[in-house]
Formats: C-alpha cells, structure tokens, sequence
C-alpha cells in the first residue's frame, strides 16, 4: 500500500472518480469540496460512481472545505480538483495542510502551473494533463462514462526542482486510468487547451451534447477554426506540437492539421452520444465556467503579442451574454456560430 497522505481539494465529477479509484486500491485519500450538499450525501451513502459496465459505490472520508480549519494533518499529495479560475484561493487555503516536502498537483483545465507554482513553490508543484468523460448531476453521484481502462494522465515536472518525482504521483494515479511522464508538461497542457478550446463554447452555446453539435452542418467548421487558433498562438508562445492521450508521435508536423487531429481524437474516443462538456454542465447548474481560462487566455496571448483570434474572441464575448443573461445558450445560435466563419 502506498503509505502517502492524499488529498483531493474540489472533488467534483474527475476529482470524486479518481479518489474513489484510489479509495478502492487501498492509499490513504480525503475529499474536500465547497458543495455542502455533496459532502453530506457522501458521508451519508458513500459515492456512487456510475459507469458503463459497473456502478461502484465507495465509503469517503469527505470533508467540508469550513473543515480545514480544525483539521491537523499534513497531506503529502494534494490533487486539486476545482475550477481553473479558484486555483489561487484554493492553494492558499491548503497550504498550511501541505507537507513540507508535499506535492501539489492540479488535474484541471486551463494552464493553471503558474498560479499553483506561485503559492506552493516550484519544489511543490507537479503538472498534469488528463482526459476523461464525467459529470456531477446530483450530490454523491458521478456518472464516468470512461472508467479507469478509458481515463489517460500526462504528468510532468513544473522545473528542475521537481524532476525525479513524477513517478510519485504515477504510482497514485494509476489506479484512475494509464498515465504518462511528459517531458514537456507545459506544452502537452497547451495541447489540451486547444481541444477544450475547440470544443467547450460552441457546444455549450448551443446547449447541446457534444455528439450533436457537430452533427450541426458547419459546427465542426466552427471548433476547428478556434483549435486553430489555439494552436498558433501555442507556438507563438513558444510551445511545441507534443502527442498527447497516449499518443505516441505526431503524424504530421502541420499546426492546421494538428488542430483537427486532437479534436477528432476526443470525439472519437472520449465522447459518448449524451457526453456534455464541462462548460455546458456548469452552465446547467447556474455556474460560471471557464470561459476566461480556456478560450480567453488564447485571445489574451494573441494581444500580448500584437496578435488576434478573432474566433474565440467572439465565442467569449457570446459566452459571457450567456453567463450574463443576455441571451440563452440554445440550438437555436447555430447561426450565431456559423456567422463567425464569414
């Protein structure tokens, strides 16, 4: 048994599946998450994790986040597990928490290293890349339409300081699905961004699971031309085309193609008919999404460097009517969408 402290702080749809794995295989793992209700109900029932070919249901030690402030044990691993944009708070409240020699890792979306760097040190913070298809609908209930077999994990170091210690958290998370070292975490992250770059706004704008917004004449027109985007931005910044989801190489050196080579690899493998992007579930249930640390960050490193992206500009500012109520995300911005192409 891998004798480690592991906490997972935001233990929503990815982060309630992959503790449960971690639960099942015998490590040492405490929940803690802002849903109130949800913490109750796994306290209460355990969590049942639903999936495919098997539902499981799991005993949690789970924990309010008001709980940290009694809490006396010291954490070897945090995995983190909430949203893009509450990494810096929540990192500054699990600090005090973090072994001096603990790891921090964030399993989400977005290029959030910096910010978990910043507050933890860079001789604390592990980078990490993951694909998996999960969703949160009521509290203590996870439907993972991937199990581990179909779940993947890149994990890189954040510098010098932490090489050598991937294999630490490999030996964690390889009870959630196949996991890989990457050399170059920082680009592989990118290359990540550019698929939920792709995918995430237009299918939620639409109000649509994913297999049906490109069932759409021209949607998928649409999300390649933002992962396009993306991706020439990446390079701009100095990142390169790096394989990711257990890829072995790239099949061609082309930005363009490379761009409809990730998307395509996720609706392929990773998306299910009632599969809906972590943006248009948030949306669901009344919560803001990532929209600024997706498609945002790629029109703000295109200014930075006196450039544009003209397409996730527009998906932003149609996402951020929607979040503010000026318009409802509905199949019915088909046009809307396909406008940008012109």
């Amino acid at each position: 048994m891998n004798g480690k402290r592991i906490a997972i702080l935001g233990t929503g749809a990815n982060g309630a599946a992959f503790g449960a794995d971690m639960i099942n295989a015998g490590l040492d793992v405490t929940f803690i998450d802002q849903w109130f209700a949800h913490v109750e109900a796994m306290r209460a029932n355990g969590l049942r994790v639903e999936m495919p070919d098997e539902t499981v249901t799991t005993p949690i030690p789970a924990f309010h986040i008001s709980d940290l402030a009694t809490m006396q044990r010291l954490f070897d691993v945090v995995f983190l597990g909430v949203k893009a944009y509450d990494t810096r708070w929540a990192c500054e409240l699990i600090k005090p928490l973090v072994a001096q020699d603990g790891l921090v890792v964030g399993l989400q979306n977005g290029m959030t290293m910096d910010d978990v760097a910043s507050i933890m040190g860079p001789e604390r913070t592990l980078g990490a890349v993951i694909e998996v298809a999960a969703g949160l609908y009521e509290p203590g209930v996870v439907t993972r339409q991937t199990g581990p077999a179909g779940t993947w994990f890149g994990v890189g170091a954040y510098d010098e300081t932490t090489v050598g210690r991937e294999a630490e958290v490999t030996e964690i998370l390889q009870h959630a699905g196949a996991v890989e070292i990457r050399d170059d975490i920082r680009s592989a992250k990118w290359m990540k961004l550019v698929v939920n770059a792709s995918e995430f706004l237009p299918s939620s704008i639409l109000n649509l699971p994913l297999a049906d917004a490109i069932k759409i004449p021209g949607i998928r027109d649409v999300m390649m031309a933002a992962g396009r985007e993306a991706v020439r931005t990446g390079l701009a910044m100095g990142h390169d085309l790096v394989p990711i989801f257990g890829s072995t190489r790239i099949e061609e050196n082309d930005p363009d193609h490379y761009a409809t080579v990730l998307l395509d690899a996720v609706l392929t493998h990773w998306t299910l008919p009632d599969t809906k992007v972590t943006t248009l579930q948030d949306w669901t249930k009344g919560r803001r999404a990532e929209v600024d640390d997706i498609n945002g960050v790629v029109v703000r490193e295109q200014a930075a460097r006196d450039g544009a992206a003209p397409i996730n500009a527009r998906l932003v500012e149609i996402a951020h009517q929607i979040e503010s109520g000026g318009i409802a995300a509905d199949p019915g911005n088909a046009d809307l969408l396909l406008s940008l192409l012109d």
